[in-house]
């Protein structure tokens, strides 16, 4: 078998880190900006359902929400029904950014897609949405605490 997950994992790392690179100056670093799109996607979010989302710990989205407030990016704010909940919203600074790494967003999608037809390219989205649908199982199976038998 083809090593797919390497490929996969060269082409995410390779992406991730020319996005830390060109969103520096926006005070966006290691991965920052996921977390940014997504408040921005779904504002009001909630810390446990964004780090779902991104598929990552809750230590490791919650220290990535301390600097993107410290950086005004987002601000927290109380749940009107349960005030010991914090929503994730955009501030002014944050939602001005947005556009910018939808734009990188798509233009790294049309360099990655470069040379595949469109029915190639809608295979290929559907391949991997059944990938990361498959690997979403073990990730829920390992985040509650229990091992996979290999």
């Amino acid at each position: 078998m083809k090593d797919i997950l390497r490929e996969i994992g060269m082409i995410a790392r390779s992406l991730d880190s020319i996005s830390n690179i060109e969103f520096k100056e926006y005070d966006l670093t290691k991965g920052q900006y996921l977390y940014l799109v997504r408040i921005c996607e779904n504002p009001g979010i909630i810390l446990e359902k964004l780090s779902e989302l991104i598929k990552v710990d809750r230590t490791t989205a919650a220290r990535a929400i301390q600097k993107l407030e410290a950086n005004h990016l987002i601000e927290k704010k109380a749940d009107p029904i349960n005030k010991k909940i914090k929503c994730l919203f955009p501030t002014e600074k944050g939602q001005n950014i947005y556009p910018l790494i939808m734009k990188e967003h798509h233009y790294s999608t049309q360099i990655a897609v470069n040379g595949l037809s469109e029915k190639e390219q809608l295979l290929l989205a559907t391949l991997l949405h059944r990938v990361r649908k498959n690997v979403e199982v073990s990730w829920e199976h390992v985040k509650k605490g229990k091992k996979r038998e290999y």
